[in-house]
């Protein structure tokens, strides 16, 4: 369906996990870390922990960000981004779905701008924004001093009913018209954004998020 507006009002945005990618990155960086000795098996552990939580929907996602943020705490980013850019290269590049790169070809055909919208960080973000030929990204973004992390994340954090806030903030920024754009996302957790743009996209769902979308009748697509 095609919206009757001027096109450039519209953007299409997106999700990373299981929605643009095959995989969740957060459980392969964390995986990455332990075998390079940098996450020991407890922190390993609490991951697994917040993900089984994300999935089901049974643990406050927003602290445990906070929580995962505060372990960068002392780390340099310029050595975390080069880390993330060689992990990118020989580990995410290839999960990026061909159904992923189609979907962001069509929008950006039709002359819509194309976001990535994100839980993840800007590490990740930025060369996934390049491969795919993205507008922007918005995603969780961490406080640096002189180069080095605090261990504080900058708010309001881009999950759940943050990513409404991040994502209208920017249409509002360049006279995107929010309520008649896109969203494409795997999880129930993006409830919010699917409620407040005019065409949700349910991919890859988790089984709380198809029986939701089937209720909602929103189109529902594997690309897996």
């Amino acid at each position: 369906m095609t919206p009757t507006v001027a096109p450039r009002s519209i953007a299409a945005f997106f999700d990373l996990d299981r929605t643009l990618l095959r995989v969740n990155s957060a459980r392969l960086w964390v995986q990455h870390e332990r075998q390079s000795g940098r996450v020991t098996s407890l922190q390993l552990a609490q991951v697994a922990v917040w993900l089984f939580g994300y999935t089901f929907g049974v643990v406050d996602m927003n602290r445990a960000l906070g929580r995962a943020v505060a372990m960068l705490k002392g780390q340099s980013e310029a050595e975390l981004a080069r880390r993330t850019r060689d992990w990118y290269a020989n580990a995410v590049f290839a999960t990026i779905l061909p159904q992923g790169r189609e979907a962001v070809a069509f929008h950006r055909n039709e002359g819509h701008y194309v976001v990535l919208l994100t839980s993840s960080s800007p590490y990740l973000s930025e060369p996934i924004q390049l491969e795919l030929g993205l507008d922007h990204v918005l995603c969780n973004r961490f406080e640096v001093a002189d180069g080095i992390f605090t261990g504080q994340p900058i708010l309001p954090m881009c999950f759940g009913a943050g990513k409404v806030l991040h994502a209208r903030a920017w249409a509002d920024k360049v006279g995107v018209d929010f309520g008649r754009s896109y969203f494409y996302t795997d999880s129930l957790t993006d409830l919010p954004m699917l409620e407040a743009v005019k065409y949700p996209r349910v991919i890859n769902p988790d089984p709380r998020l198809r029986r939701v979308a089937r209720r909602r009748g929103w189109p529902i697509e594997d690309w897996r």
